[in-house]
């Protein structure tokens, strides 16, 4: 019988992916539940499990007296000396129980108890497993689609699809092949409840590593990732090597490699974008696909302030300000997108300084950081004024104001 319920238990284990450490304890702690309904106490017994040898031993130590008032922790001499003549009264006897004399209902409720434990050490086993696996991408079969989620199998099991995770353009049928991240594993009353998205950021940065092996090995280093997802995208990379465009490496020879993503993404549209230390740069750079006339930041207000040809303004602001809004999440700027012609204010007309193109960028921020941001301001201020601004000389402000004068004749 040992043999039989020692292979009943592998065959269990095997179902339940139960290392053999685990099953031993649990078939232990079985017995001793057996034990505890039987006897009353486990003070005086041991359970040995030898799963090579299919083997279960039970023993009992009991001590000899010369009359027994407790026979679960006592045994008579002569009792005693049935079984080893040599003992006598004041020692321990060890007495090996056979696991038949339990009878049938005791082993029935030992199986419901067994069966108890196994679910409880599978739901553990599940949850240390998957925990460790949070941010894997993975693919399961859609098994069932309710309103507010759906339930992908996997491996065996039921992983939970929420609404809220899932891009609000696809459409998902029963059956159908899916990919998906791991976002986070729940303990829940009925066990780990495996939660995976496909709207998360790390999603898409998991099918970058995928397709660009250069991520994958560290020579390109995705910086930032924002999202709107079924939508657009914005990605800005830096290469680690000086002599890989991260860029190209990411869009791949004729563009193979981003549209296998955007393909899995349902034609999501992703700007990838140029990582830059230099804030009007990058910021310039993240309002992709327009290309601003120039940038100024506002470094301690974290504003920026980005000049756009007229017939680019709409792509710099995006569909419902999408564009733009992405570009400042990416950057940390909050970006005022300002058409070409609006810096003319025809009441007043006064330019600004950021419009003279014959301007160095480097003298028109100077000029800016002084407080004049405006044509006039520096006309009106006059050579006298222009000098006190440091790197500036006579000779440079009287070229400054020739210039600007011609602005306005």
């Amino acid at each position: 019988m040992n043999l039989e319920i020692i292979e009943a238990f592998k065959e269990i284990a095997r179902e339940k992916n139960l290392d053999k450490e685990s099953l031993v304890e649990i078939i232990e702690n079985t017995f001793y539940f057996m034990i505890k309904k039987k006897f009353g106490t486990t003070e005086n017994f041991d359970v040995i499990v030898n799963m090579e040898k299919g083997e279960i031993e039970i023993y009992s130590s009991k001590l000899i007296v010369e009359k027994v008032e407790n026979p679960n922790t006592e045994v008579d001499l002569r009792t005693a000396q049935k079984f080893e003549p040599d003992l006598e009264i004041g020692e321990m006897f060890v007495e090996i129980i056979d696991p038949e004399s339990f009878g049938r209902r005791l082993i029935i409720s030992a199986k419901q108890n067994l069966t108890q434990k196994i679910r409880e050490a599978e739901k553990e086993i599940v949850y240390d497993q998957f925990k460790n696996r949070v941010g894997e991408i993975i693919i399961g079969d859609v098994s069932q689609i309710n309103r507010d989620e759906i339930f992908i199998s996997y491996d065996k099991l039921e992983v939970t699809f929420p609404k809220k995770e899932q891009i609000y353009n696809e459409r998902y049928r029963r059956g159908d092949s899916i990919r998906v991240i791991i976002k986070e594993v729940v303990k829940t009353p009925r066990g780990p409840e495996i939660i995976v998205s496909r709207v998360d950021q790390g999603f898409l940065i998991r099918l970058f590593e995928i397709e660009v092996p250069e991520i994958y090995d560290g020579i390109i280093e995705i910086k930032s990732v924002v999202r709107e997802p079924g939508d657009r995208a914005k990605v800005a990379v830096i290469s680690n090597d000086k002599r890989i465009d991260p860029v190209g490496a990411c869009v791949g020879m004729k563009g193979v490699r981003i549209q296998s993503i955007v393909k899995e993404l349902n034609n999501e549209k992703i700007d990838i974008i140029n990582w830059s230390e230099d804030p009007e740069v990058f910021i310039s750079q993240s309002l992709s696909p327009s290309k601003p006339i120039s940038v100024t930041v506002n470094k301690e207000g974290k504003t920026a302030r980005a000049i756009i040809l007229d017939d680019q303004i709409s792509l710099a602001i995006g569909k419902g300000g999408q564009n733009i809004r992405l570009a400042s999440q990416l950057t940390g700027y909050k970006i005022e997108p300002v058409k070409q012609s609006d810096l003319f204010k025809k009441d007043e007309e006064k330019i600004d300084i950021r419009m003279i193109d014959k301007l160095s960028l480097s003298l028109q921020n100077k000029l800016i950081e002084n407080g004049f941001d405006t044509a006039d301001k520096v006309l009106d201020a006059g050579k006298d004024v222009l000098v006190k601004i440091p790197g500036i000389g006579s000779k440079k402000a009287e070229k400054i104001i020739e210039l600007l004068e011609s602005f306005y004749e």
